[in-house]
């Protein structure tokens, strides 16, 4: 089974791409969340698998939030876990994270990843969504590289890690990501233009944490925001932003027109 979390498509796209050529099944951490799940029994020498997004150099809150709760029964010295997650440019010590996260339920991602995909994250002054050139480049080399994971996984490979962590890890995860991630993931900043905004309710719909209601919107304040931006990127009139930063900032999404 695979577990995922994907907030504008790119993880969404690879795990899918991953869970079809293995015959597994693909179970989103959202709905699982919505449903209450988090008990489940492995079936002999089934694999067990975690695609998420990296947030700030370090796995989503989702995502060790749901881990804390999980609950797996038939573990075993042979169960096969693997871990995948997707950035823009590098991970710093996001896996290491995970790791750590998962030992608290008796599981270690011996096999791990990252993929690198088109830039989505455009709440910092230096960040911008790629060029249409770079963003192609980068969905084309992501296709390479998830046609050469599916046998490693297939194979329940140990002990590879295929990473990339940046110049700086440690600093990127433990000092930028912790500050990122305690006081930047917010839905706070959210705005609307009301008069930009034509009511059609996507971003209520692409919302992965259910945190918007109305329309226009309006956002729920709730704590569940995982500044993953899928609202933003999806606005077709560009009505949302996140404070003023985003006004002149690009929009991106994974589209499924990028798998022909």
């Amino acid at each position: 089974m695979i577990f995922y979390f994907s907030g504008t498509g790119n993880t969404k796209w690879v795990a899918q791409q991953i869970a079809e050529a293995l015959n597994e099944t693909l179970l989103s951490i959202p709905d699982l969340i919505r449903e209450g799940r988090y008990s489940f029994t492995l079936q002999p020498d089934e694999r067990i698998g975690f695609c998420f997004p990296t947030h700030g150099w370090q796995p989503p809150h989702i995502v060790r939030d749901f881990i804390h709760r999980l609950h797996l029964q038939g573990i075993g010295t042979n169960t096969f876990c693997w871990a995948l997650t997707t950035c823009g440019d590098n991970m710093g010590e996001c896996m290491t994270i995970l790791n750590k996260e998962l030992f608290t339920v008796g599981l270690q991602a011996e096999t791990l990843f990252s993929v690198i995909m088109p830039e989505s994250y455009v709440c910092l002054p230096f960040m911008y969504t790629d060029t249409p050139e770079k963003e192609a480049w980068k969905i084309e080399n992501a296709k390479r590289q998830t046609a050469h994971i599916i046998p490693i996984i297939r194979d329940c490979k140990r002990g590879i890690e295929e990473l990339e962590r940046g110049s700086t890890p440690r600093l990127y995860s433990y000092v930028l990501g912790a500050y990122f991630n305690k006081h930047m993931v917010t839905d706070r900043k959210f705005m609307v233009d009301a008069d930009a905004c034509i009511q059609c309710g996507k971003c209520a719909k692409v919302c992965p944490v259910d945190n918007i209601s109305g329309t226009p919107p309006t956002w729920l304040h709730n704590g569940n925001c995982t500044c993953c931006l899928a609202c933003y990127h999806h606005c077709p009139t560009h009505a949302i932003n996140y404070g003023r930063i985003t006004r002149s900032r690009g929009q991106y999404y994974f589209n499924i027109s990028h798998q022909d």
